[in-house]
């Protein structure tokens, strides 16, 4: 089906813009492009492949004669999500909402496409820092199940949106002027307290839970699960929110059931689609934000044997979030779809 009626909900956003830059650069086929926004954005306009459109109020009634939803994500998923797909459109939402449902797929396409095949009208895009995780453990967990992840990841600020992004570049210029920084959004913007993100480093995303991890931790624990069908994988993550503009990065260690080489990890990750390997020590070549940012695949470096344990590897990982972490998945799910005429019979 190359002739579907898509719509954009958040198409005002950072993600929904994403989404429109992707549509134009992978020239995405469709008949139809509905945008769509709060009623405080409805009305602005915004031009795809050439052709200007009018951004329209969210309401279920939108939805009509919609074949493919992309959500940018939020609390409106909640309610307009399951309206739209029974209107016929397959939802495909960048919200944690239904995530961890069991009769919502969760989706990386380079990882369990076949997942897709199950979905009732929504299929979940996974957490930013899940999939870029994912991206480089995959290949490798293909040669030898990963039993324990240790993960630490440095989150750019646009993980939490244009507002994230605004403050920090507010930050920046009073902080150069000698003018005290005003915070309002970091680490959560609905809670009593804020610190300011620039200079700083913030070990906090997300509402902390009885555990003591964060939300945005547990995320990456109940995710990888699910995407990989493995409950049994041990895994500890530390999130932390740094000054970066674009692109997350990570530190992770992983254990496999078998010893596996370097040289071994290294060939299955040069040859993984959406991965690219940038680990050159002699040249000083290793994944960074700055270079990452929008880039599509999710660069890896720094890979070694861990010093004591003989199963254990570690890796550097960084990719940009807005992309691979939020808008690419998700779109990439849309083409999937297309590409294998999985929307036959909707609309």
């Amino acid at each position: 089906m190359t002739n579907a009626h898509i719509a954009i909900l958040g198409a005002t956003g950072a993600v929904g813009q994403e989404f429109i830059e992707l549509i134009e650069e992978r020239d995405v086929p469709y008949s139809r492009i509905t945008l769509l926004a709060s009623a405080r954005s409805a009305g602005k306009k915004i031009s795809v492949k050439g052709v200007e459109y009018t951004v329209q109020e969210a309401c279920p009634e939108a939805f009509d004669d919609v074949d493919i939803a992309l959500f940018a994500g939020g609390s409106i998923s909640r309610t307009l999500a399951p309206q739209a797909a029974s209107r016929g459109a397959v939802v495909i939402d960048n919200s944690s909402t239904f995530r961890m449902d069991p009769d919502v797929p969760l989706i990386v396409p380079e990882i369990n496409p076949q997942d897709i095949l199950s979905h009732q009208g929504i299929i979940a895009n996974p957490n930013c820092s899940t999939i870029i995780m994912l991206m480089a453990l995959k290949p490798i967990h293909d040669i030898s199940p990963i039993r324990r992840i240790v993960v630490s990841t440095y989150q750019a600020v646009s993980g939490a949106g244009k507002e994230g992004m605004t403050e920090l570049e507010t930050q920046l210029r009073d902080f150069s002027a000698g003018k005290p920084m005003q915070a309002e959004v970091l680490p959560v913007s609905s809670l009593a307290t804020h610190y300011p993100i620039a200079n700083n480093l913030i070990p906090q995303i997300d509402i902390f839970l009885e555990n003591d991890y964060s939300k945005e931790e547990m995320k990456m624990v109940h995710e990888t699960h699910k995407v990989f069908h493995d409950d049994t994988i041990a895994i500890t993550p530390t999130t932390v929110r740094v000054p970066v503009m674009r692109s997350h990065s990570m530190a992770v260690y992983i254990e496999t059931r078998e010893q596996v080489p370097v040289a071994r990890v290294r060939e299955a990750l040069e040859a993984a689609a959406g991965v690219t390997v940038v680990d050159d020590l002699s040249q000083m070549k290793y994944p960074m934000p700055l270079y990452t940012s929008q880039q599509n695949n999710v660069q890896v470096g720094r890979i070694r044997a861990d010093l004591a344990i003989p199963n254990g590897i570690n890796l550097w990982i960084v990719g940009d979030q807005i992309r691979k972490g939020a808008a690419l998945n998700t779109l990439q799910i849309a083409e999937y779809m297309l590409a294998h005429d999985l929307l036959k019979g909707r609309g």
